[in-house]
């Protein structure tokens, strides 16, 4: 998603990646897309598959050497509401209550100068007297900041500086070493016993489904495009059966995993599935309800508080604003509808969304096939983040 940034750099031009476009790649035969060029030049492999880039900042919270301090009111989490990436720590801050502790704002409209940030009370373009998101990466890097930020990003309001852009570890902190702020009774969405299976089951999530959708949309070769939604639909059809015996992917308690592969689930109808279309040439693509264990799943965590909130249902394209107007038109000009018909059609798959899940009776283990069967789980300790698995 981001910039690769070392000590010793000298300068930082690799651009970085929007995360959360959903605008499929041009290719020849194709329309072309007023969209920003970097998922089709940069995070490109030669045979036109898309490979995302890796986060430029990646400091940890906590109180070890070289970790950012947690200190409840001191950091603001900036990101746009349309980016999964971004709804994610949302989604966790909500959930644990820490909406004073670890504030989230909104930013939006990115263009060539990068994401624009929203003038708030309080809020940072207002404390620092910056626009834009990029203020913050230049504050922090100088000139070797030549990119752009990115969605999420972490700023820290002593220093005026960018802590972290790396939303893969990002919620894992906030679950364990922001936990002296949880509210009370807040869910344990990082259990112990399940980490090594979680950070797996996470990383398969985050390659299949969530980076899956830009692998469609991003692939510049049609059969990369091809083989990338191959898998992204295997790999629903793999969840609606764990979770035809499981209220949740770990059974009868929803943790990490869930709130990862919900943030694609949310999004997909009228974000990623018009993309599909685009980019593969066929009307012929899955929706989420094709998959009935998994779309009831969806509706559980749809209608659970803190899973969505209402600037969310807007920019997702789910309710209208004041005016009657809907956020997202995930139809093209040429296929007949009207004004009108759009906004029927948003409706109605709202109102699918607030259809029963029947999954309340739904318990389940823990335990499945696969990733980290065989005990395969044990031999990983992803790196720096060993720590995490011994308490």
């Amino acid at each position: 998603m981001a910039l690769e940034l070392k000590e010793s750099a000298t300068s930082l031009s690799a651009p970085a990646a929007d995360a959360c476009g959903v605008r499929p790649a041009p290719r020849p035969g194709h329309d072309k897309r007023d969209r920003p060029i970097e998922e089709t030049t940069v995070e490109q492999t030669p045979d036109g598959a898309f490979r995302r880039q890796r986060n430029a900042f990646t400091v940890r919270f906590g109180d070890e050497p070289g970790q950012a301090p947690v200190e409840a009111g001191r950091y603001h989490v900036l990101g746009a509401l349309g980016c999964g990436w971004n709804r994610r720590q949302r989604i966790v801050i909500r959930l644990l209550g820490l909406e004073q502790a670890f504030v989230p704002e909104v930013v939006y409209g990115r263009d060539a100068d990068g994401w624009k940030l929203t003038k708030t009370p309080g809020g940072v373009a207002e404390l620092f007297g910056y626009d834009r998101l990029n203020d913050f990466y230049r504050a922090t890097v100088g000139d070797k900041f030549t990119g752009r930020g990115t969605s999420p990003t972490v700023v820290d309001l002593k220093t005026g500086k960018v802590v972290t852009n790396n939303y893969h570890i990002l919620s894992n902190d906030l679950e364990t070493a922001w936990a002296p702020f949880h509210k009370e009774g807040a869910p344990d969405l990082y259990p112990q016993e399940l980490r090594e299976e979680i950070d797996l089951l996470n990383q398969q999530i985050f390659d299949d489904v969530n980076n899956g959708t830009y692998k469609v949309n991003f692939a510049t070769s049609k059969g990369a495009a091809e083989a990338a939604y191959t898998v992204f639909k295997a790999r629903l059809a793999d969840y609606d059966f764990r979770l035809a015996s499981r209220r949740y992917l770990f059974g009868d308690q929803y943790t990490d995993s869930d709130v990862r592969l919900f943030q694609t689930l949310e999004s997909f109808e009228n974000g990623y599935r018009p993309g599909f279309i685009d980019s593969l040439g066929t009307e012929d693509i899955v929706h989420v309800w094709d998959y009935p264990n998994l779309w009831a799943y969806a509706r559980d965590l749809f209608q659970t508080p803190g899973f969505i909130d209402e600037p969310e249902l807007f920019a997702l394209g789910y309710t209208p604003d004041e005016n009657g107007d809907y956020a997202r038109n995930p139809f093209t000009d040429d296929e007949g509808h009207t004004p009108q018909s759009v906004k029927d059609a948003r409706k109605a798959v709202y109102e699918k969304w607030l259809e029963p899940s029947g999954r309340e009776s739904l318990g389940g283990s823990p335990l499945y096939s696969g990733p980290g069967g065989g005990g395969s789980f044990e031999l990983w300790k992803f790196g720096a983040y060993a720590d995490y698995y011994q308490g």
